[in-house]
């Protein structure tokens, strides 16, 4: 019995492999933050080493991206990060969100959720190990662009306006 369930499991493991998923290298830079905000060379590196594959438009996939159901994983993954935070697609955001953005970039840098310690686990990706003083310069750089936003916008566009649920 136990062979049976062990070749079972073999076969579904090799037919899930010619089952694609889709990747994320459209690279497509139309609203790419770095179009209406200064992005230093240093923090341009930070982003690119440890934000960028899971939070722009072009993802750079490891070799083991195209085992399955790691691709299947991967591909999750991206589109869960993109949901969240997308660079590529940043000044397409209304104002208020750009700005709430870069709130959310500073709490979880400040807080060590990002990036994930999924990303770095067992050596993985060790560009994406940030040191104290990459984190602070990222912090620092959003902190910079909110105060950008302050001095250009009025305040009221910079602020998320609450939903109201519908009336019944």
């Amino acid at each position: 019995m136990l062979k049976k369930i062990t070749i079972g499991i073999v076969l579904v493991l090799i037919a899930i492999q010619f089952i694609p998923a889709e990747k994320n290298e459209s690279n497509d830079q139309t609203f790419e933050i770095s179009k209406s905000y200064n992005l230093p060379d240093q923090v341009a590196t930070i982003l690119k080493g440890a934000c960028n594959d899971c939070h722009t438009n072009l993802t750079r996939y490891p070799w083991y991206s195209n085992i399955q159901p790691v691709k299947y994983f991967l591909a999750d993954h991206v589109n869960d990060g993109k949901r969240h935070l997308n660079f590529s697609e940043f000044t397409n955001l209304p104002l208020a969100v750009q700005n709430h953005k870069f709130e959310e970039v500073i709490e979880m840098v400040e807080e060590k959720e990002m990036p994930l310690e999924s990303y770095t686990y067992f050596g993985l990706h060790p560009e994406a190990n940030l040191t104290e003083e990459e984190r602070a310069l990222l912090i620092n750089w959003a902190k910079e662009q909110m105060a950008y936003l302050a001095a250009t916008y009025p305040a009221d566009s910079l602020v998320m306006k609450r939903r109201t649920p519908p009336s019944k």
